[in-house]
Parts: structure tokens; C-alpha cells; sequence
């Protein structure tokens, strides 16, 4: 039931989405941009928004950004994912299984601001797009308050992040206090039965944030705290090391959408009779991406699910490792096309940049919903929310680390009356070739840090399936 609003709903923000990540990356090619606008001055004089339009503009940007990417983004996985009992053999696996289409809806919403809205703010209007927009919206929202009465919902027990810091606090403020030897004794809870206390267990390492349940003798949650808050707060803090990490490695992505697109506006785009407009080429990656994610998800994972046990045929962090080498040599592969490209006298054929669409797809069908799926099983019961928003946060910080990469290369490469390898004004006068190699070297650095920190994880559930042991077990 939830998939029909995921399905809308995205439609109408993908695009800004695609967007946005465009924008980041706009100041490598103003010159080419700035010429593109004189040239349709001649044709449409632009009026700057200024007054309450201005004002009416930016609120209903900031709404969007508020209440789409904050709260619907957020809360549609963890509330999707609670439909589902982890420890049910075949929930588990359906809730695997969740994340992939709900990958695919984004997908397939984003496909259509592609074709269809695109479509209309060009040949009908901006009002036409952005009012049909509107209505699927609402209509999403009808979907979504329709399944009410159905829902699992998973009771909030305060706020997560106010738990958090009174663990961090009440643990410094014991930081002279030693633990004793029986450290039971000291882990009084303020849970009753029933609560995320019963579902967490006890890990061996951050122990210093143990203090943090030693009584000093006063009463209130800043003076000690009980066991579940301080497992909790050590899922988080065991998370961030592998956050920081893949949010580093995701800085490519946004890099190869934005130039894959530029490189394909210097190719052949004709294919036959047809004229590909450049600003399309991001329908390649997603359809790409929506045909693989149907057969990864009802081909390769029962396949994989029979050979290893695992629910989701390949552990979170395995599947997210897959993601990050496709986005390597997808670096790889771009730096090497666009060196044959600039060789090249003919003008090149679009379809050279099918390799490198074809891993970017590949890419978020394993990284993305690997990543969304390991955030939320990993996060404890009351912090389902934060998990998914920790997921969308990666990939808006990785956008600005991507523009910050950018910016750092044209100014070590800015030589005197020179411009930078990306300041030319087009790129046939740039060393983007050069540049992929920057981006595939950070990358691979990146992918090395993940994998460090990967490798020392240990999963707070076991990923395994109850019922079906791998066919390795099976044999002996």
C-alpha cells in the first residue's frame, strides 16, 4: 500500500532533486552557462523576482525541502520497514525485499518528472508542471492516510537525541567514578517490561559510556541513566564511523550525474532520426536502474539467499561495498572516454557513455537501498527515524563535499591568467579526463576507509534467514 505514494510523490521532487545536484556543480562551467543565457536574452527577457514573489518563492522551496526531504524521506522507510517483524523468517525476508521497491518507486517517480513533467513545464507552462505536481502529491497523501487503520505503528518513547546527549553528559560527569567489577550491578533500568530495554543487548566496547548507569546517589535522568539509553547511544556512535566513511566514497555520484550530462551535450546525440537533448540523459541511468533492481530483487537475491542464508542474499555493508567499486570504475571508465573523446576528430557517439550510465545504475541498486536497509535494521527500535535521515543526510553532505572538490581543484590548478582544469568554456578546453582521475584516486581512498572500518562491524542482528541455512550447511 505504501508503494503507489512512494511511486508519486518523488516524481515531483526528483527532478529537483537531479536538479539541485546540477547546481552544486554550476560555477566549473559559468562561462559556458553565462553564454547560453545572452543568447536566449535575444528571445525571452527574464524579469527578476523580487517583493513578496521572491518571498512566496523561497517559503515554498524551503517547505518543500522541510516537509519532503525532511519528513517524508525520513519517515517512509522506518514507517514501511515497521510493517514487517524482523524475526518472522518470511517477514524478514519481505522486509528486505521493501527497500528494493521502494528504490524502484523513487525510480519510476523520478522517470516520470522526467518525461512527463519536463514535458509539460516546456510545451505547456511552469504552472501546468508544478500544479499536476500538486495533485499527485495530494493524491499520494490520500494513499498513504488510507493504510491509517492497517499500519504497525511503533509507539515513540521520547526523543532519541535527548537520550543520546544525557548519556554523553551523565558519562563525562562519571568519568572519575570506576565501574565496578560486576557490571550489572551498576546498570539499573528505568524501563519497564515490554520496552526497547528488552531488545537491546549488551556490547563490550565503548565501555566508558558505562559510567553513564552508575547512581551517584541523586535521582533524574541527567544524574545516571539506564542500560537500554546507553546501548543505544553506543549503536550511534558505532554507526558514524561507517556514515562518514561512505559519505566520503558517495562524493562521485553526484559528480559523474552532473558531467556525464555535460560530456553527453559534446557527443553525437542522434540516434537515428531521433535528437537526444542532453538534459534527458538522466533518464539512461534511472531506467537502467529500475530494470536492474526488478531483477536483483527477483532473480540474484533468491539465488544469493540459497548459497549464503542471508535474508538479503548478501550482507548491508557487502552490498554497499558493490555500489562503491561500480562507482570507482565508473570514474575510471569516464576519465578514459573523455580523453578518446577530446582525441577524437569525429564527433563521438552517445552511446560511449553507456558503460559508465550502466555502473551508475548499478551503483544505486546495490549502495542505495544498501545503505537505507543498514541504517534502519542497525538503528534500535526509537530511532528507526534517525537511521533513515542519517541516509538522506549522507547523500546531501557527499553533494557538498562533491562541490567542495571541485572548488579545490580549479584553484590548485589555476595558474596566473590560466583558469582551472574544469574553468574553460567548454570541455574541449577543460581536463575533466583529468579531473575523473582526481575523483577515481579519492574514491578508491574512500572505498579503502570503508572497508577498515566494514570489516570491525559487528551486526547488532543476525542477518541470517531462520529457516534457511546456506546450502554450504545444508551439504554437510
Amino acid at each position: 500500500m505504501l508503494l503507489p505514494a512512494i511511486s508519486i510523490h518523488p516524481s515531483c521532487l526528483r527532478k529537483q532533486r537531479r536538479a539541485m545536484q546540477y547546481l552544486h556543480c554550476k560555477p566549473i562551467f559559468h562561462h559556458s552557462v553565462h553564454r547560453l543565457v545572452i543568447l536566449r536574452q535575444n528571445q525571452v527577457t527574464c524579469k527578476v523576482v523580487h517583493g513578496w514573489n521572491a518571498v512566496l518563492l523561497y517559503a515554498a522551496l524551503y517547505i518543500s525541502a522541510f516537509g519532503g526531504e525532511g519528513c517524508v524521506r525520513a519517515c517512509l522507510p522506518s514507517l514501511g520497514a515497521d510493517q514487517f517483524d524482523h524475526e518472522d523468517p518470511i517477514e524478514s525476508r519481505q522486509q528486505s525485499s521493501f527497500f528494493n521497491w521502494f528504490t524502484f518507486g523513487i525510480s519510476i517517480g523520478g522517470l516520470l518528472g522526467l518525461i512527463l513533467i519536463v514535458w509539460l513545464e516546456n510545451y505547456k507552462g511552469w504552472g501546468i508542471g508544478f500544479g499536476l505536481c500538486s495533485i499527485l502529491i495530494l493524491l499520494g497523501l490520500l494513499v498513504v492516510a488510507s493504510g491509517l487503520p492497517f499500519y504497525r505503528n511503533q509507539v515513540p518513547e521520547g526523543s532519541a537525541l535527548t537520550r543520546i546527549l544525557q548519556v554523553l553528559v551523565v558519562s563525562f560527569r562519571n568519568r572519575r567514578l570506576e565501574l565496578p567489577e560486576k557490571l550489572e550491578e551498576a546498570r539499573e533500568s528505568s524501563a519497564g517490561p515490554g520496552t526497547i530495554e528488552d531488545h537491546l543487548r549488551r556490547k563490550n566496547n565503548l565501555k566508558f559510556l558505562d559510567k553513564a548507569c552508575i547512581n551517584p546517589g541523586k535521582d533524574g535522568a541527567w544524574s545516571h541513566c539506564s542500560a537500554a539509553k546507553v546501548e543505544e547511544t553506543k549503536i550511534v556512535l558505532r554507526l558514524l564511523p561507517l556514515f562518514l566513511s561512505s559519505m566520503i566514497g558517495y562524493v562521485s555520484n553526484p559528480i559523474l550525474l552532473t558531467f556525464t550530462v555535460q560530456q553527453g551535450g559534446m557527443t553525437n546525440t542522434r540516434l537515428g532520426k531521433i535528437h537526444v537533448s542532453p538534459a534527458t540523459l538522466f533518464i539512461i541511468p534511472i531506467i537502467f536502474q529500475t530494470v536492474m533492481l526488478a531483477l536483483y530483487d527477483r532473480f540474484i537475491v533468491p539465488f544469493l539467499r540459497r548459497r549464503t542464508g542471508y535474508a538479503s542474499g548478501i550482507t548491508h555493508l557487502q552490498r554497499i561495498s558493490i555500489g562503491f567499486i561500480s562507482m570507482i570504475l565508473a570514474s575510471v571508465i569516464a576519465a578514459l572516454v573523455e580523453r578518446k573523446r577530446k582525441e577524437t576528430a569525429v564527433q563521438m557517439s552517445l552511446f560511449w557513455l553507456t558503460p559508465q550510465f550502466f555502473l551508475l545504475g548499478v551503483s544505486d541498486v546495490t549502495s542505495f537501498p544498501g545503505l537505507l536497509e543498514f541504517f534502519n535494521s542497525e538503528a534500535p527500535r526509537g530511532m528507526k527515524s534517525i537511521a533513515a535521515a542519517l541516509f538522506w543526510c549522507e547523500l546531501g553532505l557527499s553533494s557538498l563535499l562533491a562541490t567542495f572538490l571541485v572548488q579545490v581543484v580549479n584553484k590548485a590548478t589555476r595558474h596566473g591568467h590560466r583558469g582551472g582544469w574544469l574553468e574553460g568554456t567548454s570541455l574541449n578546453n577543460s581536463h575533466l579526463d583529468l579531473f575523473y582521475w582526481v575523483v577515481s584516486v579519492v574514491g578508491l581512498l574512500a572505498f579503502l576507509n570503508y572497508l577498515y572500518w566494514a570489516k570491525r562491524y559487528v551486526y547488532r542482528q543476525d542477518p541470517h534467514v531462520v529457516d534457511e541455512p546456506p546450502v554450504d550447511q545444508r551439504s554437510q
